[in-house]
């Protein structure tokens, strides 16, 4: 029969008419060399831990584990917050060190089986309650341990997650002020790259940012966060960035020099064409992932010049947008002649003057964009209008009735073009 305990929990369990906390102390010089064993064996995360750490930390942990769990089979009381808080302090260091969470909730899942197959081994077929009973109280043990393992764990790593985030922040803060970037990045753990894809991101709404009854703003950090994680598996190195549901910015790590990228501080370089491929594809898949349209401005720069390619994209992405470019990769190369229009100058004003007399006829300037995109041909631009070829010549008539300029008159088109690029960035100015 086996004696009730003073606790009034179930009475403590007996193998072959011995108390098992008893056998288990018993075993418990042996039974340490044995969990140690097979945590170096089974995992790979402690097999490769120091050799003095093994033999001093984690044996006295492998101890103090063995000896709790004989009390809770001696009282049934589960361990107390001293001793959770305990777990929770070791399980922390082990975050430190970069041990995996599974292999540290397994080091205590081994340790138990190691004890239960110990003291079990002699149970017979009048010990069934019994050995029922440990198992109980093994399943108890483990439960509450492996929360306090958990909690320990993911505190410590949240902890190093906001430092080294902030560690970051402080770097880009840094790059994007024009200092010495080089104390930010060491504090970081970063080594600076010899140059940075600075990239200048607008990003569109997802479907479910427009449905009525949908919380937008989950569907906006659902959308964001897809973004980043995309970003961090599709570049090498870390990206640097400040994202909100609308876009921002991102510097992205290159690996090798880039050919034209200036060593001190001078003007983005320009990206060849592999690059530049490259790199538009990488937006396009970034918009498929998002489920959102991206217009992505790029400039490459080294790390004392992303100051400057920060301050160029963002004008370049501006200019793509108010010119009502679609979404996709944009290079100060692409938008030429827009973009010195888009420096405030009484030529920029004066070009733009020049549409003045087809203000308020949205179908007249959507016409003559149209007929210059489409490279003169009245037909591909009624394709794109959706309406008759006799229309578009109607229309292209009525503008130049209104301006004095004909898009089909060579000397005309230059102007008509520069004079439109002039109206689209003074109308977002």
């Amino acid at each position: 029969m086996t004696a009730s305990n003073a606790t009034g929990h179930d009475p403590a369990p007996q193998i072959g008419g011995l108390p098992v906390h008893e056998r288990l102390r018993a075993a418990a010089p042996a039974l340490a060399p044995a969990v140690m064993a097979r945590l170096v064996e089974r995992l790979p995360a402690y097999g490769a831990l120091p050799t003095e750490q093994l033999r001093g930390e984690i044996t006295r942990e492998v101890d103090r584990g063995i000896r709790a769990f004989t009390e809770v089979l001696r009282t049934g009381d589960l361990p107390a917050d001293a001793e959770l808080a305990r777990i929770s302090e070791s399980s922390a260091r082990r975050a430190d060190e970069g041990v995996p969470l599974e292999a540290v909730v397994g080091a205590y899942h081994f340790g138990a089986q190691e004890c239960a197959e110990r003291v079990l081994a002699a149970a017979g077929p009048g010990d069934l309650p019994d050995v029922l009973l440990v198992q109980q109280r093994l399943l108890g043990y483990l439960r509450l341990v492996s929360c306090a393992v958990a909690a320990g764990y993911v505190q410590e790593r949240q902890a190093a997650l906001g430092d080294e985030q902030v560690a970051r922040q402080s770097l880009l803060s840094r790059l994007l002020e024009g200092g010495d970037p080089r104390t930010a990045a060491d504090r970081a753990g970063l080594p600076l790259p010899a140059c940075y894809l600075v990239l200048g991101i607008t990003l569109g709404p997802h479907p479910d940012e427009l449905l009525p009854g949908v919380n937008h703003a989950v569907a906006a950090r659902r959308k964001l966060r897809r973004l980043r994680n995309e970003l961090q598996h599709r570049t090498t190195g870390v990206p640097l960035s400040v994202l909100s549901g609308n876009g921002g910015l991102v510097l992205i790590p290159c690996d090798a020099p880039h050919a034209d990228t200036p060593s001190a501080g001078g003007p983005p370089a320009a990206l060849s064409g592999p690059e530049r491929d490259r790199l538009a594809a990488l937006v396009d898949h970034l918009g498929r992932v998002c489920g959102a349209e991206l217009l992505v401005a790029a400039a490459a720069a080294a790390p004392d010049g992303v100051a400057d390619a920060a301050r160029l994209v963002g004008e370049v992405r501006e200019v793509a947008r108010a010119s009502g470019r679609g979404p996709g990769l944009y290079l100060l190369d692409d938008v030429l002649l827009e973009y010195q229009l888009s420096r405030p100058s009484p030529a920029r004003d004066r070009l733009a003057a020049l549409l003045a007399p087809l203000a308020g006829r949205a179908e007249l300037l959507g016409t003559l964009r149209a007929f210059l995109a489409c490279g003169l041909d009245r037909r591909r631009a009624a394709a794109r209008l959706q309406v008759h070829p006799n229309t578009v010549d109607y229309r292209l008539r009525r503008v130049t009735d209104l301006t004095g300029l004909d898009a089909a008159r060579g000397a005309d088109q230059l102007t008509l073009r520069a004079a439109l690029a002039a109206h689209d960035t003074a109308r977002h100015s």
